[in-house]
């Protein structure tokens, strides 16, 4: 399961990469997802996008407030930003929904950098 996770995080990165290098920094959020989730297609690496995130407290389910950029094959959860800096809370963002959606291995694309690898980062729980 790990050697999967790890080639799908693989393929994941190697699809940001190919849509930086065609775009450049200094777009949307949006622009991004639109275009990664297009290479994703082209590459045939299944995924879902802006995947609802249930809440509950307490015993009590609220509304979908949280909503996942990607969730890819299942398992890997990819939050894309277009920020000056990955903040603490953009971590912490990604890694609640981790938990809350029980899943293990997330991506944070930050495609505001002059080279995408200074924005990924990797996080397993």
């Amino acid at each position: 399961m790990e050697q999967r996770l790890n080639t799908v995080t693989e393929e994941i990165i190697g699809g940001a990469i190919e849509v930086h290098r065609a775009l450049g920094s200094g777009l949307l959020e949006s622009a991004y997802e639109e275009c990664l989730c297009r290479e994703l297609s082209l590459r045939e690496i299944p995924f879902e996008r802006q995947v609802p995130l249930p809440e509950s407290y307490k015993g009590a389910k609220l509304g979908c407030g949280y909503r996942l950029d990607l969730l890819i094959g299942g398992a890997v959860v990819v939050e894309i930003k277009a920020v000056s800096k990955i903040e603490p809370i953009h971590e912490a963002q990604l890694l609640t929904y981790l938990k809350l959606g029980g899943w293990n291995v997330g991506l944070l694309l930050n495609f505001n950098t002059a080279v995408l690898k200074d924005g990924i980062r990797r996080f397993v729980l």
